[in-house]
């Protein structure tokens, strides 16, 4: 992978002549330039004095009163918005996390895509706290697996939340987070330095909902009650405020007071379909930076 990466992106070969060179199929060269891309052994950095999307960064900063905004072309159809808005992530994060500083992330396909885009560094004394729990079948983007990459990439200590995201009952829910480590998990939330959370949404497109999170009944109550997604936990009707629904009592998470006193939150979020919930989620105060692309970044300022 990395001998094939070396010639496709640092010599400028083509494909094909790369399959000659190693006497193998182009399309087994194109499979693996694209699993280097997405496991973060090949990691692309474009440098200049402005982003290709500035205009609509300055009128979401000012509109919405955000600290800073990074909005990415959107990709061309079947692709993945989020391994795009997730790249820039990783490098928001590689860019603005101090030596000693610590980051709570939340799950989901952005987060994961930010990890395998991290700038990798060592020594710096870094600590990465997971705000969720975990899930009992794993999925395409499991929580504990975002923070183990995470960790890796910027040579941190690791805290995980060992309780599965939502508990059986509420009582349950109230019992675990009462017990160790998960108790200590949690007391470290106000302590952090920087979130980086990502919206959940609730269209049919959701990937909550595709990954068996939750169930489509669970789905379509949630929507009944007036949500129209989740940051961390917390499901939001579309004016940030949170949501009556039975769901809400059993998820593991940090409390909204312990984010909303956090110093820097960024959400990383991209897709038409997602932002009904980013804008819940500025309105909440649970948005300081917001990394998106141009297809919701459209949305959002019209």
């Amino acid at each position: 992978m990395a001998r094939i990466s070396w010639y496709y992106f640092k010599e400028g070969q083509t494909q094909d002549a790369i399959a000659r060179r190693l006497k193998i199929t182009r399309k087994r060269v194109n499979r693996i330039l694209g699993d280097a891309r997405e496991s973060g052994v090949v990691q692309i950095t474009i440098a200049g004095p402005t982003g290709p999307c500035h205009d609509l960064e300055t009128k979401l900063v000012a509109r919405y009163r955000l600290r800073h905004a990074v909005v990415v072309p959107s990709p061309m159809a079947g692709t993945d918005v989020r391994a795009m808005v997730g790249a820039a992530a990783g490098q928001y994060v590689s860019d603005n996390l101090r030596p000693s500083a610590s980051i709570g992330i939340s799950w989901g396909g952005t987060i994961n895509a930010a990890a395998q885009n991290l700038r990798r560094r060592a020594g710096m004394n870094n600590r990465v706290v997971l705000l969720c729990g975990g899930l009992a079948e794993s999925t395409l983007v499991n929580p504990y697996d975002n923070a183990a990459m995470m960790a890796r990439a910027l040579d941190a200590r690791c805290y995980y939340i060992t309780a599965p995201m939502f508990a059986e009952t509420p009582e349950l829910r109230n019992v675990l987070v009462r017990s160790e480590p998960i108790r200590g998990v949690l007391a470290m939330v106000p302590t952090l330095d920087l979130a980086l959370l990502s919206a959940i949404d609730l269209s049919e497109q959701s990937k909550s909902l595709e990954y068996g999170v939750i169930s489509r009944e669970t789905w379509q109550s949630l929507r009944d009650a007036g949500a129209v997604g989740d940051i961390c936990g917390h499901y939001l009707d579309a004016a940030g405020r949170i949501i009556d629904h039975p769901l809400t009592s059993r998820v593991v998470n940090p409390a909204l007071d312990d984010l909303l006193r956090l110093p820097e939150i960024v959400l990383a979020a991209g897709g038409r379909q997602k932002t009904a919930i980013i804008l819940a989620s500025i309105r909440a105060g649970l948005c300081h930076v917001l990394i998106t692309d141009e297809n919701a970044a459209l949305e959002l300022t019209v």
